[in-house]
């Protein structure tokens, strides 16, 4: 599956890294992947984890795009 993170959409709520450690913090709070603060889609093998963060997020700020 691939993520897509929109920052600009994120309210730093923490949600996303409570359900997967793919996801990280920005000094402001906003969200990031863990290891990489500057890449905003990854290819990652489908878990329940992290679809649990995108069906969590507030905010739509993640996204799962089908591929």
């Amino acid at each position: 599956m691939k993520i897509r993170l929109i920052p600009e959409r994120c309210i730093a709520c923490g949600l996303c890294q409570t359900y997967s450690e793919l996801f990280d913090y920005h000094d402001n709070g906003i969200v990031r992947f863990f290891d990489d603060p500057k890449q905003l889609e990854r290819e990652t093998p489908c878990s329940d984890d992290i679809l649990e963060a995108v069906k969590n997020c507030p905010t739509r700020a993640l996204i799962n795009e089908k591929s």
